[in-house]
């Protein structure tokens, strides 16, 4: 039975990586372009899960739970994630509506018991990610017309109980990142069409993340986890699409081209305090902050010694989340939360690119359990806050001031196993 056990484990390990690597992800459920949905049950409860746990996730939201989680737990998810991003124009009173595409940022956990205090795991998710795609004739078309980003986290952990009412955690974060950028070159001033700009890059980075875990008298709980900020060097290609007929000058200035940046990816610390003294109801409240003043600048500087600079200067934020969880039966449990987040994005560098805004999320969701499977469905709406952009980027071609509008709907899945 076992010879036949192994190969099944193999395909569903394999066939969930390759489900991971091949599923983009879209900006949500976090400032500036931090990802959040990283499982469906976590989800549901609006992110209120760094001072409770009950299934492998916490390798995402705090390590140290896992020590908490009995035998090999192995689970995997996705959310589906339907954003809907509108721009009205201060200039024309004209609304144009980004391309609405679906995403599937998705999850991988597997969590071991390796003696009563010490614990093992690894998480391979997708902490940032970006899609926003606008266009190539709208008006702010000078400024962005597609921004993607992936990035993949391989992140092993350990958790160790040092005593009954503290346990303490530790990993490493092996971060791998995919970039697009496009948007279009005013050639007006010599009579001709818009060039196009595009910029595709890689890199990798390399972090770390601990969590710490009181169990305190009275049903009282406390969970923070913290992850360094992770630098990382992008290579690339600059491409340009020339119009016919363009001059020589104008084909010498947008010649193609390698291209480097770098890129700080922020810190981020996650804190909650839950309560399980009104069984079976656990109550969880909790704090996020994002570390995003690392993002001054996204600066590409060219093989030809050219750089385009695009100025972020961000600052520091936080956002506070509320959750719940009643166990119903034995099988059956329930979830709701809430989340209200700030934006790091300050109005001065405010662009189409990362149209970002004060949010607010509302969530429910339930757990199936059955025998050793595990199964959990949530629904979260994200709204963000209708912004103004009054500033002069992307002036004098063409700013794109006017006011901009985003919703999100996110359905969260996950399947567990324990062994």
């Amino acid at each position: 039975m076992l010879h036949a056990v192994v190969p099944c484990w193999k395909r569903f390990v394999t066939v969930s990586l390759l489900f991971i690597v091949l599923c983009p992800a879209s900006i949500a459920f976090g400032s500036g372009f931090a990802l959040f949905t990283q499982g469906a049950s976590a989800l549901g409860q609006g992110n209120a899960v760094v001072a409770h746990a009950d299934d492998a996730s916490a390798v995402f939201y705090n390590p140290a739970l896992i020590n908490g989680l009995t035998g090999t737990q192995v689970e995997v998810g996705t959310t589906i994630m339907s954003p809907s991003r509108t721009f009205t124009s201060y200039q024309n009173g004209a609304t144009t509506e980004a391309d609405n595409r679906l995403f599937f940022p998705s999850t991988l956990y597997i969590t071991h018991a390796v003696t009563d205090n010490l614990s093992a795991g690894l998480g391979v998710f997708s902490p940032f990610g970006l899609g926003t795609k606008w266009g190539e004739t709208w008006e702010g078309r000078y400024l962005s017309t597609n921004s993607e980003l992936q990035t993949f986290t391989i992140n092993p952990v350990v958790s160790y109980r040092v005593f009954p009412m503290l346990t303490l955690a530790a990993g490493v974060d092996i971060l791998l990142l995919d970039s697009t950028l496009e948007k279009k070159k005013s050639l007006a001033i010599v009579g001709l069409p818009d060039a196009g700009q595009k910029f595709k890059g890689d890199g990798n980075g390399v972090g770390y993340n601990v969590g710490l875990l009181l169990d305190l008298p009275e049903g009282f709980s406390f969970g923070a986890s913290y992850r360094s900020e992770v630098k990382v060097k992008v290579d690339g290609n600059a491409t340009f699409t020339i119009p016919a007929g363009s001059p020589p000058s104008v084909v010498a200035l947008l010649q193609n081209s390698q291209g480097k940046a770098d890129l700080t990816l922020p810190q981020q610390v996650l804190a909650g305090i839950a309560y399980k003294g009104l069984a079976p109801l656990t109550l969880e409240v909790g704090m996020r902050w994002e570390g995003w003043s690392s993002f001054d600048q996204l600066k590409i500087d060219l093989a030809n010694g050219r750089s385009d600079v695009t100025p972020r200067n961000w600052k520091d934020v936080f956002s506070f989340n509320v959750g719940a969880r009643y166990q119903l039966n034995s099988a059956v449990a329930l979830l709701a939360g809430y989340l209200h987040g700030d934006s790091p994005v300050p109005d001065a560098t405010f662009d189409p690119s990362i149209p970002d805004s004060v949010t607010d999320v509302y969530s429910l969701g339930s757990e199936v359990t059955c025998r050793k499977f595990k199964f959990a469905l949530s629904y979260a709406y994200q709204v963000m806050h209708e912004r103004s952009k009054v500033n002069s980027l992307g002036a004098l071609a063409g700013a794109a001031n006017g006011v901009y509008g985003s919703d999100i709907h996110m359905v969260g899945l996950s399947a567990g196993y324990a062994f």
